[in-house]
């Protein structure tokens, strides 16, 4: 049966964790009806699965400005802006009380996995009155497969259910999957809920990012605790000073610490830097995990006990095989979003916020949001996920204005790459904290009456094109 709700059709959102919820609360305030549609069976699953993590950014920076408003209306107190959150003290002091509003309790779906969406009557490649056709959301729960009408689709299922393999070439390298009971993906609680599988034990961490970092930081802390613990951390490309991140340069200090803290115990020789390392394949004997592994390009065994891969996500798209939808071939995000995210490009501070004209898809009223719209590029930040869905529920409600306007100023990272054949190479570096610019190289071309080596320009810009620096800025 396809359902309506009271004979009006809503926008549906696939997923309910920060940015699904904050769509909700856009599309509420300006009077549109959302159904949301989350396949855990509580709000925030995703967050609870990392929810022993402390994340780097303050409170301020992690709640909806829409979200926020509709809880205060509640007489809801929010967390003390300053202070830094856990992935489950986000759902409980936030997502939790964002969800029992009357205004978002009412068009929740728990335990409802989306399976397919398509135009009705129109397969991917019929055109005729296709833009008039309302979507048709089909999905699974408790009671079996059901279908619903929506008037535009929000997709903010995110990425966590797909983590990249061990592979360098993208792929399970032979022996992954037979080991799979000894690998976690992600950022497992290591001195929690899972301590005994890491406790005393060898322990492979493989990942550049800073998933990869709080894992290796939490293991030295249990290493602390239970000395046997042996910590080799692996990274698959020759990147330290990247993954060391922009330290005292970064405008978010507990981020810029995670790169100083794990620089120290580098340095000290708390664990045992790999790099660069591939994984060849896995040997499963008995308790023992044979790693077989090429290291700086020549040939290398370990054997360790148990292996952390963080090395990113990737985007579920099989539900949306009948949608049109454009993606940048390597990074599989909207084209035009690509060139700002893509690491095979130049990139220095952060990522400029942006809205319906960079995620746009050939399928009119279908937009993907939060780290999913990112495809497979890495560090993806909740605000940017917030400005998304403000220019995207804007843009559904007509307003086309607002939808292009840009609402977010981002603090800068501090650290800075370029593919070495750039043209416009920013390196060198991060600047000086007290020059305003991006690296060494962007300080040095303003010191000589230049504009700056690019980076700066673009950073430069969107501060000035910044529209309400009361938004809350990202992570």
């Amino acid at each position: 049966m396809v359902m309506t709700l009271n004979g009006e059709l809503p926008v549906a959102i696939v997923g309910a964790g920060p940015v699904g919820l904050a769509a909700a609360a856009h599309l509420v305030s300006r009077g549109l009806t959302p159904i949301v549609f989350e396949r855990g069976e509580r709000i925030g699953s995703t967050l609870l699965e990392w929810g022993h993590v402390r994340v780097f950014s303050p409170w301020r920076y992690n709640i909806d400005a829409a979200a926020r408003l509709l809880l205060e209306q509640s007489g809801w107190r929010a967390p003390d802006d300053a202070a830094l959150a856990t992935g489950s003290e986000i759902v409980r002091d936030y997502l939790a009380p964002l969800a029992t509003l009357p205004q978002i309790a009412p068009h929740l779906k728990l335990g409802a996995t989306v399976t397919a969406i398509t135009r009705r009557g129109h397969d991917k490649v019929s055109d005729e009155g296709r833009q008039e056709s309302p979507f048709v959301v089909r999905y699974r729960d408790a009671d079996g497969e059901r279908r619903i009408l929506a008037r535009a689709v929000i997709d903010a299922s995110g990425t966590w259910s797909r983590p990249n393999p061990i592979g360098i070439d993208g792929l399970p390298v032979p022996g992954e999957r037979e080991a799979g009971g000894r690998i976690a993906y992600g950022i497992p609680d290591v001195i929690g809920s899972r301590r005994s599988d890491y406790a005393g034990k060898r322990v492979l961490v493989i990942g550049g990012g800073h998933s990869a970092i709080n894992v290796a930081l939490a293991l030295m802390e249990l290493q602390g605790e239970a000395p046997g613990t042996e910590i080799f951390w692996a990274l698959r490309r020759n990147s330290v000073a990247k993954l060391l991140g922009g330290g005292l340069n970064d405008q978010l200090p507990e981020r810029g610490a995670l790169g100083l803290a794990a620089k120290r115990a580098i340095e000290n020789g708390s664990m045992n830097m790999l790099a660069p390392f591939s994984v060849e394949r896995i040997d499963t004997t008995g308790d023992d995990l044979t790693i077989e592994a090429t290291l700086a390009g020549k040939p290398f065994s370990l054997s360790v006990d148990r292996i952390v891969v963080a090395t990113g996500f990737r985007p579920d798209l099989s539900f949306l095989s009948e949608i049109r939808i454009a993606l940048d071939p390597a990074v599989e995000a909207p084209p035009a979003l690509a060139p700002l995210i893509d690491p095979n490009l130049h990139s220095c501070g952060t990522v400029p916020p942006h809205g319906i004209d960079e995620l746009a898809h050939p399928e009119p009223a279908f937009t993907i949001v939060g780290s999913k719209s990112y495809g497979r590029a890495p560090t993806f930040l909740m605000a940017t996920g917030y400005e998304q869905v403000r220019s995207v529920v804007a843009e559904i409600a007509g307003d086309h204005r607002a939808a292009r306007e840009v609402r977010l100023v981002l603090p800068e990272t501090g650290v800075c790459s370029a593919t070495p054949a750039s043209s416009a190479g920013c390196c060198g570096g991060p600047a000086p904290k007290q020059v305003d610019a991006c690296c060494v190289a962007d300080a040095d071309a303003r010191a000589e009456g230049r504009a700056g080596c690019g980076c700066g320009d673009r950073s430069a810009a969107i501060k000035a094109n910044a529209l309400d620096k009361s938004m809350e800025p990202a992570e």
